[in-house]
Order: C-alpha cells, then sequence, then structure tokens
C-alpha cells in the first residue's frame, strides 16, 4: 500500500499563495504518477496535475495552467503543488494521489485531503 498525507493547506486571500505537500510513504517504489485532485463544494472532484516518475513529466487542467505547478523531491517521497495567484474558485479540498503499478490507468491510492480556502 502506499500512504499519502497532505499539508499545508488553509486560509488565503484572493491573488494569494499557498504551496501544498504531500508525503507518500510505503511501496514507494511501485509508483509511476502522483498527482494532485480538488473537490469544490458541490461539484465533483477535479484533475488538477500529475506528474511522472519517470522523467518528472507534467500535465496540468486548463483551470489551473500558469497559476499551478506541481514538482517532486524523489529523495523525500514528497510532491508539491505550488499555487499562486489564487482565485475565490480555487476553494476547495485538495487531495494527492498516486498511481502505481496495477492501478492501470487510475490514482488508486489517496490521502485524506486538506482544505483551501481562498477570500477576497
Amino acid at each position: 500500500q502506499v500512504q499519502l498525507v497532505e499539508s499545508g493547506g488553509g486560509l488565503v486571500q484572493t491573488g494569494g499563495s499557498l504551496r501544498l505537500s504531500c508525503a507518500a510513504s510505503g511501496s514507494i517504489g511501485s509508483i509511476v504518477t502522483m498527482g494532485w485532485y480538488r473537490q469544490a463544494p458541490g461539484k465533483q472532484r477535479e484533475f488538477l496535475a500529475l506528474i511522472t516518475t519517470s522523467g518528472g513529466i507534467t500535465s496540468y487542467a486548463e483551470s489551473v495552467k500558469g497559476r499551478f505547478t506541481i514538482s517532486r523531491d524523489n529523495d523525500k517521497n514528497t510532491v508539491y503543488l505550488q499555487m499562486n495567484s489564487l482565485k475565490s474558485e480555487d476553494t476547495g479540498v485538495y487531495y494527492c494521489a498516486a498511481r502505481k503499478v496495477g492501478d492501470g490507468g487510475l490514482f488508486g491510492s489517496w490521502g485524506q485531503g486538506t482544505q483551501v480556502t481562498v477570500s477576497s
């Protein structure tokens, strides 16, 4: 199993920045992709960004492209989401996810989530 623990959420004003962290433990060697999702109130969980273990290839949702940056520190088994120019619509619970060998094309491991609230 892979265990994921998010941190770094909180309250921030519009235009501000936050950096989320996700520490992974367990079967780290099986992880092929890590990513971030969020779930806004009343909405479905939304893909934000991913980064591959091999080569650090990244992909972003259009809604966050240019504002959010995903990165990874392999030595620390930690993935980050740097969020800049935050908007009220960025409010939600942010989840770290991992896709590992055997998950196919799905993210099979999830953290508990960390709340991000953007206010004016």
